[in-house]
């Protein structure tokens, strides 16, 4: 799963690519939003970001579906 995440004053966004579900990462950018105060997401590498709540701007959860890369033949 691909998190964006939009941090204010920052000009790019952080993109995390995580083994969470959906469900789980709307429940945790929901707490950190809601006054735990920090984002805390582990990525697919065991690498933990965090983020102050107080900076995010925005929170994108892509879907699932991974798309394949290159030609295919039909």
């Amino acid at each position: 799963m691909e998190i964006t995440i939009g941090v204010q004053n920052l000009a790019r966004e952080l993109v995390v690519e995580t083994d969470q579900s959906a469900e789980d990462l709307a429940k945790t950018v929901r707490k950190a939003l809601g006054g735990d105060g920090v984002l805390e997401i582990t990525d697919s590498r065991g690498r933990q970001v965090l983020v102050p709540a107080a900076t995010i701007g925005y929170v994108e959860i892509g879907s699932g579906d991974q798309r394949p890369v290159g030609f295919n033949s039909l």
